[in-house]
């Protein structure tokens, strides 16, 4: 299944028809409630002192099941042989072969796959915004890398019946918000945007779009709803596989080859870290062209701020109070987002704590400079207010002045 590369670079998404075959249907359906009545009682056994008796379930506007997480994570007990075939929809030609076609490489891992389904009743419209926080840094940077060095990471939405929830902005991955999309959102960010678009799919049709683009839950009704969301990054990270044992031998040897290419991966983004420690600047570019070939001078910048926010993470974990850090901190810390470089508390106690103070003093310099004064926000945004900027790292200072910043 071909795939219209650069109308997806330039428009920010493209509609793939039937992604999920008219005669697969009923069955990945069937595999989806399965899990889904599995996930309920968890939810349920799960549930808060004030939460109502099914948790999650009853609780949340858009109720989410995670088969599959960033960082590895999965939830156990719920797949086995009758329902693999939920897992190996994202394996499939029409999935991570139109990905790997749209990210330019010969195979991209999964990075993420769950469902979305209508609420027990009516919770009206979401809000506006990009799927990127202060936590990878500010938005142009990110969107400049892409720009110059092409994207790492996409997202899908597949519904299982007729789905109109999901709008868009065309070609607002590429820019920042413009005056009147701030004006509007903040306004009201749960109203449809002027130049927004609704997007209309069947079932087993198939929505891949950039994270970076603007875009709206219009409408989180009580109206059956089942949609698959997923995403794939080059960097993935797969920290157990035992949920492969149901998955044909194909399906295994896939996520094997991923697991190998992810410890490759932590394995480069360490001795990138260990160059910084170093301050050998010809050791850190090399580095950063092992993790993605040919990076161009804004790429380099991209990268340098997600290992600048690995590091503060990694300073965190190996200090000798590390325990001592209240439960919401530590918990933030540990978890791995491979999408930024970030592979969790396993990656970060390869380091000792001397090398991560050295390593914390080559990014600190950037890391101040990627925050002001007061705390702030930005229309359009996940993020709560934080001191990080959201769009841009004020003038004068950039890849070429971090590195001298190691003296």
């Amino acid at each position: 299944m071909s795939v219209d590369r650069q109308r997806w670079l330039e428009q920010g998404y493209l509609i793939r028809r039937n992604v999920i075959p008219p005669d697969q249907l009923d069955a990945v359906r069937a595999s989806y409630e399965t899990l889904l009545e599995r996930q309920k009682t968890v939810w349920a056994r799960e549930r808060k002192p004030d939460d109502p008796p099914g948790g999650v379930w009853e609780a949340d506007p858009q109720p989410r099941m995670y088969l599959f997480q960033w960082g590895g994570h999965y939830t156990p007990d719920l797949v086995d042989t009758t329902t693999a075939n939920a897992f190996e929809v994202w394996l499939s030609e029409n999935t991570l072969g139109a990905s790997s076609e749209l990210l330019a490489v010969p195979e991209v891992p999964i990075f993420m796959f769950s469902i979305m389904c209508s609420p027990v009743r009516d919770r009206g419209p979401s809000h506006w915004h990009r799927d990127v926080s202060t936590e990878m840094g500010p938005l142009k940077v990110l969107q400049d890398d892409v720009s110059e060095n092409g994207p790492r990471y996409l997202q899908w939405n597949i519904p299982l019946y007729d789905d109109d929830v999901f709008w868009v902005v065309p070609a607002s991955h590429r820019r920042l918000n413009t005056d009147q999309e701030n004006q509007e959102l903040s306004n009201n960010p749960r109203s449809a945007l002027s130049n927004g678009k609704q997007v209309e799919l069947k079932a087993g049709d198939g929505l891949v779009y950039d994270n970076y683009m603007l875009h709206w839950g219009s409408n989180y009704s009580a109206k059956l709803r089942r949609t698959l969301h997923g995403a794939y990054c080059r960097f993935g990270h797969y920290s157990d596989l035992s949920f492969t044992k149901h998955l044909s031998p194909a399906a295994q040897e896939t996520f094997e080859r991923w697991d190998r290419t992810s410890e490759d991966m932590q394995n480069r983004t360490e001795a990138t870290m260990r160059a910084a420690i170093r301050r050998d600047a010809g050791a850190y570019l090399r580095g950063l062209d092992s993790l993605h070939s040919g990076v161009g001078e804004k790429g380099r910048l991209g990268l340098t701020v997600y290992l600048c926010k690995a590091a503060k993470k990694i300073h965190l974990l190996t200090r000798p109070n590390a325990d001592e850090l209240p439960a919401d901190v530590r918990y933030h810390a540990e978890s791995a987002h491979s999408l930024s470089l970030n592979w969790g508390g396993q990656f970060a106690r390869r380091f000792s704590y001397e090398e991560a103070e050295q390593l914390w003093k080559r990014f600190k310099v950037l890391d101040s400079k990627l925050q002001g004064d007061e705390e702030q926000s930005a229309p359009g945004f996940g993020s709560k207010r934080s001191r990080y900027y959201f769009n841009e790292i004020p003038a004068g200072f950039g890849f070429e002045e971090f590195v001298a910043s190691w003296g």
